[in-house]
């Protein structure tokens, strides 16, 4: 997913919602990454493109309630952003992605506050390996409540179905109810 697609997918979330869809540092074929998929990958990047995130998040203002939504690599760094500032994020999405196998600092946090995160892939997803769905799927069930979609015969992409249930999770959990003036 490239940060055009995150534009296009922005007109079928809540209009209500701010988007703002960030490319990757690193030229990669058909677009950009976030971190090497190579044996050049050192944890360290991950918290870095991570770090970058958050410092960029610091000079936005005016927003009460901040999501983060990750695509393949992407939902690495943007889990990897929960788990540096444990209680920055109203919630967490997960888009044919997985999170970086490793302690972070925060965990614990999020195992104890457990935000709202919404995992999505597809049943014919063959990029991700499955040892890292396994345990992407594990950490998420203990530090999260944890809204999970599997759709069939979806590979690594996301089908119609999915941002309509996308939609509706950021609805419920980031979308703020306009104040009534009656009492």
């Amino acid at each position: 997913m490239t940060e055009q697609v995150g534009f296009e997918l922005r007109h079928r979330l809540p209009p209500e919602l701010v988007v703002a869809a960030i490319r990757g540092p690193l030229r990669a074929k058909g677009g950009y990454s976030w971190f090497p998929l190579d044996a050049t990958l050192r944890l360290h990047q991950i918290d870095d493109v991570a770090s970058q995130i958050l410092r960029w998040l610091d000079d936005q203002v005016g927003f009460g309630s901040v999501g983060i939504l990750g695509f393949s690599q992407g939902s690495a760094v943007a889990i990897q952003c929960m788990r540096l500032q444990p209680l920055r994020f109203a919630c967490g999405v997960v888009l044919s992605g997985f999170v970086v196998p490793a302690p972070v600092q925060g965990d614990f946090v999020l195992a104890t506050r457990k935000p709202p995160i919404f995992s999505g892939r597809g049943a014919d997803d063959r990029l991700v390996p499955q040892l890292l769905v396994t345990a992407t799927d594990s950490w998420l069930e203990q530090h999260a409540t944890l809204t999970r979609r599997t759709y069939a015969g979806l590979g690594h992409t996301v089908t119609d179905q999915e941002i309509s249930d996308l939609a509706r999770f950021l609805d419920d959990h980031l979308v703020q109810p306009a104040k009534s003036d009656s009492a």
